[in-house]
């Protein structure tokens, strides 16, 4: 029989086991892969987790051929966020613009995809899943963080000053990065830009919010327990155009 290959489902986590594979998937990614620690890392159970895990939806992604969970988000909506005593990237962005919008938030993070799942729809059927999640909790922005990996920013300078320069937030919507981690992100003039190098540099999931009208907040902010440096990416629902809209809900009428 022809390979059919995999077969996707989504669901959010409901019991520890669950929450378990998505922590397993994150060391796998963010710290094998990319070298992150951080004082709740569990390397002998190999988990990935925080204290802002007992407070999130946890998102899987599950191929129903093998019964692994290969994708995975962490979601944490504002009055989840309220219990927690704060969003996650709090820590480096100020988010009062958006607590003070009056409008529902939803906080995008921890997203990840196994390595030999990448390239395929595995993140497709994330999206969809999350489009999902947005509609059933009338969410109207939704924003995180998001890595290029390592902290030379100089080697970064393309892809950084291309999001500035062209992918700003507005003003109702321009986070800021706290602290000493700040990183300007205007590092060249616009004129000197090489557009193709930039989005080459620019990791996958940056790209796929872009793609769907996404900006990002003003300044980076280096993550060394991670070795990542970070974006803060922003989306509002209102100011998706039909295209954008099609695309992010998988071209369902919704």
């Amino acid at each position: 029989m022809p390979d059919l290959g995999p077969q996707f489902s989504v669901k959010i986590a409901t019991n520890e086991a669950e929450l378990r594979a998505a922590q397993a998937l994150r060391y796998q990614v963010f710290v094998r892969e990319l070298g992150g620690r951080g004082a709740m890392v569990d390397h002998e159970a190999g988990l990935e987790r925080d204290q802002f895990d007992s407070f999130c939806d946890h998102m899987l992604l599950r191929d129903e051929n093998t019964g692994d969970v290969v994708g995975a988000y962490r979601l944490l909506r504002d009055d989840q966020a309220a219990t927690a005593g704060q969003f996650y990237s709090e820590d480096e962005y100020d988010l009062s613009l958006l607590k003070s919008s009056d409008r529902r938030l939803l906080e995008l993070g921890r997203s990840c995809v196994r390595a030999d799942y990448r390239g395929g729809t595995a993140m497709y059927h994330l999206w969809a899943g999350l489009a999902d999640y947005v509609q059933d909790h009338g969410i109207d922005i939704l924003f995180g963080v998001a890595s290029f990996h390592g902290t030379d920013t100089a080697k970064l300078a393309q892809p950084l000053s291309m999001l500035h320069h062209n992918h700003l937030a507005p003003a109702d919507l321009r986070v800021k990065a706290r602290g000493p981690q700040y990183q300007n992100m205007d590092l060249l003039p616009i004129e000197t830009l090489d557009r193709r190098r930039a989005m080459l540099q620019t990791p996958a999931l940056i790209k796929a919010y872009l793609r769907l009208g996404g900006f990002v907040g003003e300044g980076a902010w280096i993550d060394h327990d991670f070795n990542t440096t970070d974006v803060c990416l922003l989306m509002d629902t209102n100011r998706m155009n039909q295209r954008q809209r099609r695309i992010y809900t998988g071209g369902r009428n919704r």
